[in-house]
């Protein structure tokens, strides 16, 4: 591990006085989630100066809200947009062998074999699953990171998911797909290895006023602040990109999660996936998570009006989502077995009319009479990508002197390293870390930095002191919340906060 792509509060507060001071930047990137860290690491990579702030922390917005899928492309597939199956199946690919092997894994899925389900739905997903296995060939992905799709027995089925409804299972269709182990961590090590490459990173420091060439800064920790220049100015804020480019039409969508208790769906090693009735290729996964929880989503509800920092699940997608799992289970979930849940907004491109379920998640790069590169819809598995045409943009845009994209060769931190990391490291450590798990613990200053934070969670005290002293987290909240989501669930929360406050400087 290089000390050059750790964050820090003493970073921060030498790079924010450096830019204060210093001269225009090559590229000032606003917005600190999968797609302006992404772009901020391309920038660095291809040797311009770059600045990224963020008015709150990383992951704060729609990054840390997804299914923490590394979606494939399947259903994009399915509705006659080839292009971006095919790219999302070539970022999948890439992240799980070269980027980003440590955070990505293959996930099981599994479509039950029920008397509801119909024959020719049998064959649609069927179809389904081997046009999933064509793209991953096409691509490039081998079969021993993505296994081939196939029809498994009753007996395995339900071993998988062993709450699964047992009358009249026949079987299961089982295929794979990308997983993170979490979505904020990928915005973490995305914008680490920005850093390690020069790029500065700056949480905690609004943009307003902004222009082609500049912007004025806001420390929101002192409330001191400047402008600065910048040859591209570029506006990668998602769902919030209106406040930057007003005249930018988005159409936000809401899509929520619901965290269970492993236990409460029988400690599955396989995501259910449950066929939402009426609906052609929309599914509710249960998907087996870090923290021994499985998360149950997901919706794709309008969500007209103001935008909020914290979105919030509907009480009619709550029961939503109860209702379609319940039809595969032989057990009946309600709310009280619900322990979390959390909504994101997708950053759609307005098109007009439709379902948002509909609207197509492509992205779109447009620059504004202001001269400001705003960088709208797509999805996270594609952030890398996005962030290629976005700079690629930039630089013809503003006649920049870059090198080539590097970042699909480019390895994020503690991707590399993993086959030596000693025997004995705790497996959940390893998980979120790849090569630096040991690093984790060897920075550690704290006492007993082995030991869990509390009883009966698998994050260690050394962890806490990581994410202030190299992942950039500021407050309580940036640990808890964000490098390593215990605050999901809210009693989880509480047990833990007053702990995460004793890291802080």
């Amino acid at each position: 591990m290089s000390d050059a792509t750790a964050l820090s509060a003493a970073r921060r507060a030498a790079e924010l006085s450096a830019l204060a001071d210093g001269p225009a930047v090559d590229v000032l990137v606003i917005g600190g989630g999968i797609t302006g860290t992404g772009i901020a690491l391309d920038a660095a990579a291809r040797g311009l100066s770059v600045a990224l702030v963020e008015k709150h922390d990383l992951a704060f917005g729609t990054s840390r809200w997804s299914s923490k899928l590394v979606h494939g492309g399947l259903r994009y597939l399915a509705t006659g947009n080839v292009g971006i199956a095919r790219r999302s199946a070539v970022e999948r690919g890439i992240l799980m062998t070269r980027t980003a092997p440590h955070l990505v894994r293959a996930m099981p899925q599994l479509v039950p074999l029920l008397p509801s389900m119909r024959r020719r739905e049998r064959a649609l997903v069927r179809a389904g699953f081997l046009a999933g296995d064509a793209l991953r060939r096409l691509a490039g992905t081998p079969a021993a990171v993505l296994p081939r799709s196939r029809r498994v027995d009753a007996a395995r089925a339900a071993a998988l998911a062993p709450t699964v409804r047992r009358d009249g299972l026949t079987g299961g269709l089982l295929a794979h797909d990308g997983q993170l182990v979490d979505d904020a961590r990928l915005v973490t090590a995305v914008a680490r290895t920005a850093a390690g490459l020069g790029a500065r990173i700056l949480t905690y420091v609004a943009a307003s006023h902004a222009t082609g060439t500049s912007a004025r800064l806001t420390d929101t920790r002192t409330a001191a602040t400047f402008e600065v220049s910048a040859r591209a100015v570029i506006n990668a804020t998602g769902v919030w990109a209106g406040e930057i480019d007003p005249g930018l039409r988005l159409r936000p969508s809401r899509g929520t999660h619901l965290v269970f208790d492993a236990a409460a769906f029988g400690n599955p090693t396989a995501a259910l996936t449950v066929p939402i009735p009426g609906e052609l290729n929309r599914f509710v996964f249960a998907m087996p998570q870090q923290l021994g929880r499985v998360y149950l989503g997901l919706t794709d509800e309008e969500a007209p009006g103001p935008v909020p920092d914290v979105p919030q699940p509907s009480s009619a997608e709550i029961d939503f989502l109860l209702s379609v799992v319940n039809t595969a289970l032989a057990t009946t979930l309600s709310r009280p077995d619900v322990i979390g849940s959390y909504a994101g907004l997708r950053p759609l491109v307005d098109a007009g009319e439709g379902r948002s379920a509909d609207i197509s998640r492509d992205h779109a790069v447009i620059e504004a009479d202001s001269g400001v590169i705003s960088v709208i819809g797509g999805k996270l598995t594609e952030y890398r990508y996005m962030a290629e045409d976005t700079l690629d943009r930039a630089v013809r845009l503003r006649g920049l002197s870059a090198g080539p994209c590097r970042t699909a060769e480019l390895a994020l931190v503690g991707a590399t390293g993993i086959d030596t990391i000693p025997a004995g490291m705790p497996g959940s450590l390893v998980a979120r870390f790849g090569a630096e798990a040991p690093a984790v613990l060897g920075a550690a200053r704290c006492s007993r930095p082995s030991d869990p934070v509390v009883d009966g969670m698998d994050v260690l005290r050394a962890e806490f002191e990581f994410a202030v002293t190299h992942e950039g987290a500021l407050t309580a909240e940036d640990i808890v919340d964000r490098r390593t989501r215990i605050g999901l669930v809210p009693a989880d929360r509480e047990r833990v906060i007053e702990a995460a406050a004793e890291f802080l400087p």
